[in-house]
């Protein structure tokens, strides 16, 4: 692995990451559960929407699936908290509904935003490489309690542009995206394991975020360098130092 040269690609995760995973689940997922029929009937002829729904009629083999059968589908992966790429776009479509009118506010753990303002302001260049979709990881930056942190951000990479977050040739697209050839001046912070793993496969630098109360805290991060908060880490130099 080759040293690094500022700046570097700063990607993070959301969930367990940046922010509690007990918001998402316990106010955006019945958000989301509550619109989905709704977005589907109103909004049904938008492109993105339409191809969400043809994905999950085409998981179901029948291309002819009904409303209710489709919300029925979209129920099952949100009671499983399955990372189905259908699923991820409907929920970025209502939940950015629920931002712009002001029903919905993003949560950050206090160490995030501090951390992401100074590490732009470094010149490193940020991303989110998150299951959520691109559009939810829009509307989600965009109306923080700081209001909108998406002029620090660079790009926004999920499941359906960049691939399943487990595998190590995702991370070697989104490099290929960036136009960018040394794989160690890309830092991944993310709160489970199997995703470093895969990051650190495609020669990548990790940071395993272990937050007290996450549901993988007690999983640990196996032996990527391992922090509860942002503050904690320092890329100043050629790659990522937890301070102890």
């Amino acid at each position: 692995m080759t040293a690094p040269t500022a700046p570097l690609h700063v990607v993070v995760d959301i969930e367990g990451t940046t922010s509690a995973t007990g918001f998402i689940t316990e106010q955006l997922y019945p958000y989301s559960r509550k619109h989905f029929a709704r977005v589907i009937e109103q909004r049904g002829g938008e492109a993105e929407i339409a191809r969400a729904v043809a994905a999950v009629r085409e998981h179901l083999g029948d291309p002819g699936a009904g409303t209710d059968a489709v919300v029925a589908q979209l129920n099952g992966w949100l009671d499983r908290d399955e990372k189905a790429t259908p699923l991820k776009t409907l929920q970025g479509v209502i939940w950015a509904e629920g931002f712009a009118s002001g029903e919905l506010t993003s949560h950050f753990y206090p160490d995030a935003i501090p951390a992401l303002r100074a590490w732009h302001a470094a010149g490193h260049r940020l991303y989110v490489y998150s299951s959520g979709s691109v559009s939810a990881q829009l509307a989600w930056f965009g109306h923080s309690a700081e209001g909108s942190l998406l002029p620090l951000f660079s790009g926004h990479f999920d499941t359906e542009n960049a691939g399943p977050k487990k595998t190590a040739a995702s991370y070697h697209a989104i490099a290929a995206a960036l136009g960018e050839d040394d794989a160690a001046r890309f830092v991944f912070f993310s709160d489970l394991v199997d995703e470093l793993d895969a990051a650190r496969d495609a020669g990548w630098h990790t940071v395993g975020v272990r937050r007290a109360g996450e549901p993988y805290f007690d999983r640990g991060v196996g032996t990527h360098p391992e922090t509860d908060s942002f503050a904690r880490v320092d890329l100043s130099g050629q790659q990522p130092v937890v301070a102890g």
